[in-house]
C-alpha cells in the first residue's frame, strides 16, 4: 500500500508576495463609466481608458466587455481563484478563460459591472490593469521556471520584478502598441525568441566566479505579418537588465508608428530599420540610461529560497482504488522536477475554459497537492501544479477526474490551441474556439495522446490572421477565413505547417485553405502519411521540419506533395448536398463573415 501525504499548513493556501490591486481604480472605472453612458466623455478617449484598465470590447456590442485578469509570471493563489470563481458566476457566463498569456479572461460582463469586478479583485492583490491596451502587457515567465531539468536558474523573481517596475509607469502609458517581455527557463520552454523582448537565463564564468545573466531576443512578435526576435548580444549581466529593458521601451516609444495601426507593433520598427540599425540605437540608449538612471531606480528581485511545507503522511490510498487511466494520464501530463521526489502536472483545459466550479476545486487541490501552495497558468491555456509528490499523483488524478480536469494528453498534440474566435472576438472570422474542443475530443477518443511520435508536435488555431492563437509556430496552424460557393459562404482555415518555438525558432509555411469541416480529417490523413513515411526514431515535428527545409527522405518531399494529398478535402459540396458544411462549429445557421473594429491598438 503506499502512502499519500498532505501538507497541514498548505490546506490554508499560501498568501502572495505582492498585491497587484488598487480599489481606487475601480471607483475611478464606475465614474468614468458614468461620464461615457451620459455622453460627456468622448468614445475614443472612453476606449483607450477602458483598455489601459483591462477591459476589453466584446463582439459587436459596446454593453459587455471582457475583463482580462493579470497574472504576472501566471502565479495565482487559493483564494484568488475562488474570487474568480465567485466573479464568474455573480458577473460573467460562470466559467473563466485562461489565455495563452498567462491571464484569466472573464467574457460576457454588463460595461456597468467591471467596476465591481475591478473592486472584488483588488482586494485579493490582482488587478487588470495594463491587461489591455498600449502598454507593457502580462510580463510571462515559463510555467516551469524553477522545477525545469534544463535551466541555469530561475527566472521567476526577475519576471515578477520587472512587472511589478511597469506596472502603472508613466514610461509605458501611452506607447505605439502594446508591449510583450516573455521570461523563459531554457531553449524548449517558451517563446523568447517571439516577442518584443524575450530572455532566457544564462551564467558565464567571468574572472572564475559565475555570473547571471540572460540571452536577451528583441523584435519578435506574431500577428497578420510575423518576425523571429534577434539577439542583442552574446551575453546580458543580470545588472543591465532593467537598463536595457527601459532604453527598449524609450526608443520604442520614441520611434514607433502611431499613425498606422496595422504597423505600429516594435517588430515592425526593427524591420524596417534594419537589425544593426535598431541593436545600435539600444545599446547606446542603454548607456545613456545607465549613466543617468537614479540610483534607487532599480528591479526590486526577490530570491528568498522557497519554503516547500513540510509533509505528514497521513491517510493511505490503495493501489486497487487508483481510477482507470492513471497511467495514461501520468505519461501526457507530468513530469519530474529538478527536485527529487517532486512531479509538475499540466491540466488540460479544453481551449482555456475552465467552470466556476472547476476553479473552486483547483484553489482546493492546489492547497492540498502542491508544496509551494499555489498554481501557475501555462503558455497553451493550461494550468500548472508544481512540486507534487509522486507518491500524491495517484490520489490528484483522481481529485481532478472528479470535476472533470483530468484530460489526458496536456504535454502532446492532443491538447491544440485555440483563441476565442467568434464566441467574443470583434475580428474573429470563425470559431476557432469550438474547433479546438473539436479537435481535443476527437484526437482524446482515438488515444493520440499514447502516440510518442505526436508528443512534441503541436496543433494551434487562430480565428482570423492576427495570430491570437499563435498558429505560426505550431507543427500544424490555421487560421480563420471564409470561402463561397455561388451565393453561399462557408468557413474555412488557412493551414500552415512546420512552425516551432523552440531553439530552432521559425515561421510555418502556407500549405492551402481547407474547409473548417475539413480540418480534422485533414489532419488525421497527413498523421497517416507520416506513419507511412517515417524512418525509424523520426517524430512527426521532425519529419514536417523536414519536408519543409527540402531533407525529407520519403515520398513526400515537399509542401506542393502535402498539398496534393490534401487536395480532396478542399472540394466543396453544395449546401443542397451537406448543409452542414456551410455552418461553422458551434452553430446551425449558414455561415457569414462580420466582424466589427478591433481594439488591439485603440
Amino acid at each position: 500500500m503506499k502512502l499519500s501525504t498532505i501538507t497541514k499548513q498548505s490546506r490554508q493556501g499560501r498568501k502572495p508576495k505582492i498585491n497587484w490591486g488598487r480599489v481606487e481604480e475601480s471607483e475611478r472605472f464606475a465614474e468614468t463609466v458614468k461620464l461615457f453612458r451620459q455622453g460627456k466623455l468622448d468614445s475614443d478617449l472612453f476606449r483607450r481608458f477602458r483598455l489601459q484598465h483591462g477591459a476589453y470590447g466584446t463582439r459587436m456590442t459596446d454593453d459587455y466587455a471582457m475583463v482580462r485578469i493579470k497574472l504576472p509570471a501566471g502565479e495565482v493563489y487559493p483564494h484568488q481563484l475562488e474570487k474568480i470563481a465567485t466573479l464568474s458566476e455573480q458577473y460573467s457566463i460562470g466559467s473563466a478563460h485562461v489565455s495563452t498569456r498567462q491571464n484569466m479572461q472573464l467574457h460576457w460582463v454588463i460595461l456597468e459591472d467591471v467596476s465591481e469586478i475591478l473592486r472584488s479583485l483588488a482586494e485579493v492583490g490582482l488587478t487588470s490593469r495594463e491587461a489591455c491596451g498600449n502598454a507593457v502587457r502580462n510580463v510571462m515567465c515559463s510555467p516551469v521556471a524553477g522545477v525545469c531539468p534544463a535551466e541555469e536558474f530561475d527566472v521567476t523573481p526577475y519576471a515578477v520584478a520587472t512587472a511589478k517596475f511597469f506596472l502603472r509607469n508613466p514610461l509605458n502609458q501611452s506607447l505605439p502598441r502594446k508591449f510583450k517581455f516573455n521570461f523563459t527557463c531554457c531553449e524548449k520552454h517558451g517563446m523568447a525568441r517571439m516577442v518584443d523582448i524575450g530572455l532566457i537565463p544564462q551564467i558565464k564564468t567571468i574572472n572564475g566566479q559565475p555570473r547571471r545573466g540572460f540571452k536577451i531576443f528583441m523584435g519578435g512578435g506574431l500577428g497578420n505579418r510575423s518576425f523571429v526576435g534577434h539577439q542583442l548580444e552574446d551575453w546580458t549581466p543580470e545588472e543591465d537588465l532593467l537598463y536595457t529593458s527601459i532604453a527598449t521601451i524609450r526608443i520604442f516609444d520614441r520611434l514607433g508608428d502611431r499613425k498606422h495601426m496595422e504597423r505600429n507593433r516594435m517588430r515592425y520598427l526593427v524591420n524596417e530599420m534594419g537589425w544593426e540599425q535598431f541593436q545600435t540605437l539600444i545599446l547606446k540608449e542603454r548607456a545613456i540610461v545607465r549613466m543617468t538612471q537614479s540610483a534607487i531606480v532599480k528591479l526590486s528581485v526577490d530570491e528568498t529560497p522557497q519554503k516547500l511545507e513540510s509533509h505528514i503522511r497521513i491517510s493511505g490510498f490503495d493501489d486497487k482504488s487508483i481510477p482507470d487511466g492513471f497511467s495514461r494520464w501520468r505519461k501526457g501530463n507530468t513530469f519530474a522536477q529538478k527536485q527529487s521526489g517532486y512531479y509538475s502536472v499540466s491540466i488540460t483545459l479544453e481551449a482555456g475554459d475552465i467552470t466556476a466550479n472547476q476553479l473552486r476545486a483547483l484553489a482546493d487541490i492546489s492547497k492540498e497537492f502542491s508544496a509551494e501552495g499555489y498554481a501557475r497558468t501555462g503558455f497553451v491555456q493550461d494550468v500548472y501544479l508544481r512540486f507534487v509528490s509522486e507518491d500524491d499523483l495517484p490520489r490528484l488524478y483522481s481529485k481532478l477526474l472528479e470535476v472533470g480536469l483530468a484530460n489526458p494528453g496536456s504535454l502532446t498534440m492532443v491538447h491544440p490551441i485555440g483563441c476565442s474566435g467568434t464566441t467574443s472576438c470583434n475580428l474573429a472570422l470563425t470559431n476557432s474556439h469550438r474547433l479546438a474542443k473539436e479537435i481535443q475530443r476527437k484526437f482524446i477518443e482515438l488515444k493520440l495522446d499514447e502516440d510518442e511520435d505526436l508528443r512534441e508536435s503541436s496543433i494551434k488555431i487562430s480565428g482570423c490572421p492576427n495570430s491570437c492563437g499563435q498558429h505560426q509556430i505550431a507543427t500544424l496552424g490555421f487560421f480563420g477565413g471564409g470561402g463561397r460557393v455561388d451565393k453561399d459562404m462557408y468557413p474555412v482555415y488557412q493551414m500552415s505547417v512546420g512552425g516551432r518555438s523552440d531553439g530552432e525558432t521559425m515561421l510555418g509555411v502556407t500549405v492551402m485553405r481547407i474547409p473548417a469541416k475539413r480540418v480534422i480529417p485533414a489532419t488525421l490523413k497527413l498523421i497517416e502519411v507520416f506513419k507511412n513515411n517515417k524512418k525509424p526514431g523520426e517524430d512527426f515535428k521532425n519529419w514536417i521540419h523536414k519536408v519543409i527545409t527540402g531533407h525529407a527522405d520519403s515520398q513526400v518531399k515537399s509542401v506542393n506533395d502535402i498539398k496534393q494529398i490534401l487536395l480532396p478535402f478542399t472540394e466543396t459540396p453544395s449546401i443542397e448536398q451537406d448543409k452542414d458544411f456551410y455552418a461553422d462549429y458551434g452553430s446551425d445557421s449558414s455561415y457569414h463573415t462580420r466582424t466589427g473594429k478591433g481594439e488591439c491598438a485603440a
